[in-house]
């Protein structure tokens, strides 16, 4: 049953490039496979865009965008309210699709379904929401109006990790503010966005304010895009090393720019935590989405003194799960991306082992159809380890022990990246201070999972600019207009 769903709804799923409201071959009538990394079967064959076709995508938001930024704020936010319910009815759907090309479980793809709407659901919201100011200047010699308008036609660029939610978390707010979009989803798990368009269209998206292409040659097709003139936006979801080439590439336009690259989330936990709740926190924060997240802990920064029973409690954790294909019932652990990530995290356990760690539980790949890797626990990491300054992006939870706060702060600061950080302590004072000490743009106090449509999502230091989300999120899209009137008095 479950089989012939799946044939149903990727049958269903568009081939072709979403371009001024068309969807259309790659003008070169190249294709690209979409594998499902659960067994390495291909599950569709999709149009393979040429820089001609991110040109003509381009082409296509410049054109609809005056009509799209003139339009109504109602009007907009109606459109966008429209898409959160007929996701709500396609729920379903959206979470096998997920599974099936990226590999998470089929409860988890669920719950990214939930958070990605609500980025629908909010940026509906903030809509008729932009907001001005006026008033006399300083002097009394004339008024100031301030106002804010759209930017202007975007490229979003989005990652595998997350198909649905870092889609609808970039394009939401873009379509809230008046601007219009051309999106490239990446290579490996393109499916989802453009079933999304589909959605769009159904929600009755004027032509050209949203335009997918999918490709093999992302930078080749990207670039011309990000040096055109009439860009005016680049918001990007992936590496530090790829969003620097991409920040240099947006210089020579000054383009406003998002960025939200990666991560080396620590996870603090001091001698007064509540244990149960650390453990249950440690859990959703590296095993969600099989580790495969910006914002997993990477590094488990436990005081000495319950370092053992801490380790202790999440092997316990770890060992009960279930791995598998997402779709099977009671699946906890699904398959990596592909090979690539499979031997990364053998690398990055063998070199901790090498300097002195050891493995509790897990610590190998699993042989056999797709790209699987145990879930794993690792003790006793040493200094200059590679696991602790590289983000693991993999179920392996990584343990160093410390014995002051001062060590925790230093050990937790000791990275280029400062995208989130968690913190476990009963005591509400360390926890004050941990949110004014640690260098991280969110921090989970108690709490194994921050991540919500209505916060700003963001980091410091090499983790990114601008923030997703929250009120501040529709601003990446907005600029600002200052006016001075004479005084008409």
């Amino acid at each position: 049953m479950t089989e012939n769903r799946e044939t149903a709804l990727l049958a269903s799923v568009p081939d072709g490039l979403f371009i001024g409201g068309e969807w259309r071959a790659a003008t070169d009538g190249k294709t690209l496979k979409v594998y499902d990394p659960s067994n390495g079967q291909v599950v569709k064959e999709i149009a393979n865009a040429s820089p001609a076709d991110g040109k003509a995508a381009l082409d296509a938001a410049v054109e609809a965008f005056p009509a799209w930024a003139a339009t109504p704020a109602r009007e907009r936010a109606e459109i966008l309210r429209r898409a959160f319910d007929l996701l709500q009815e396609r729920k379903e759907e959206f979470a096998l699709l997920m599974t099936v090309e990226m590999g998470k479980p089929l409860a988890e793809a669920r719950g990214e379904v939930a958070y990605g709407g609500e980025f629908l659901r909010w940026f509906s919201e903030e809509t008729s929401r932009i907001q001005g100011r006026y008033g006399a200047n300083p002097e009394g010699t004339g008024r100031m109006i301030v106002s804010q308008h759209p930017v202007g036609p975007c490229f979003l660029i989005t990652p595998w990790n997350f198909p649905l939610a870092m889609a609808t978390r970039k394009i939401a707010p873009a379509l809230a503010a008046g601007c219009t979009v051309v999106i490239k989803p990446a290579e490996l798990t393109p499916l989802t966005t453009l079933y999304f368009a589909k959605l769009l269209e159904d929600a009755g998206l004027p032509k050209g304010v949203v335009n997918v292409f999918t490709t093999s040659t992302s930078g080749a097709v990207s670039e011309p895009i990000i040096r055109d003139p009439r860009l005016r936006k680049l918001s990007f979801t992936g590496s530090t090393q790829v969003g620097q080439r991409l920040l240099e590439q947006a210089s020579q336009g000054v383009l406003r720019t998002s960025m939200e690259l990666g991560g080396n989330a620590p996870f603090v936990v001091f001698d007064d935590a509540d244990l149960d709740k650390a453990v249950d926190g440690a859990i959703a924060a590296k095993f969600r989405n099989i580790g495969q997240a910006c914002t997993a802990a990477n590094r488990f920064i436990v005081h000495r003194s319950v370092a053992d029973e801490f380790a202790r409690r999440v092997t316990e954790r770890v060992n009960g799960f279930t791995i598998g294909r997402g779709t099977e019932e009671g699946v906890t652990i699904g398959p990596l991306i592909d090979d690539r990530a499979v031997a990364k995290a053998a690398q990055l356990v063998q070199d901790a082992v090498a300097r002195g760690a050891s493995v509790a539980t897990g610590g190998s790949a699993i042989d056999g159809p797709g790209t699987f890797y145990q879930p794993t626990v690792v003790t006793d990491v040493q200094p200059g380890s590679e696991i602790l300054r590289e983000e693991i992006f993999g179920p392996v939870l990584a343990i160093v022990p410390f014995d002051t706060e001062d060590e925790a702060v230093r050990l937790a600061n000791d990275t280029e990246y400062g995208l989130v950080s968690y913190v476990f302590t009963e005591n509400l004072a360390r926890g004050q201070r941990m949110i004014e000490r640690l260098e991280t743009g969110m921090m989970g106090l108690n709490m194994g999972v921050v991540s919500n449509a209505a916060a700003p999502f963001g980091g410091w230091k090499m983790s990114g600019l601008g923030r997703e989300g929250g009120a501040e999120g529709i601003h990446e899209y907005l600029q600002t207009k200052y006016t001075l009137t004479p005084n008409p008095f």
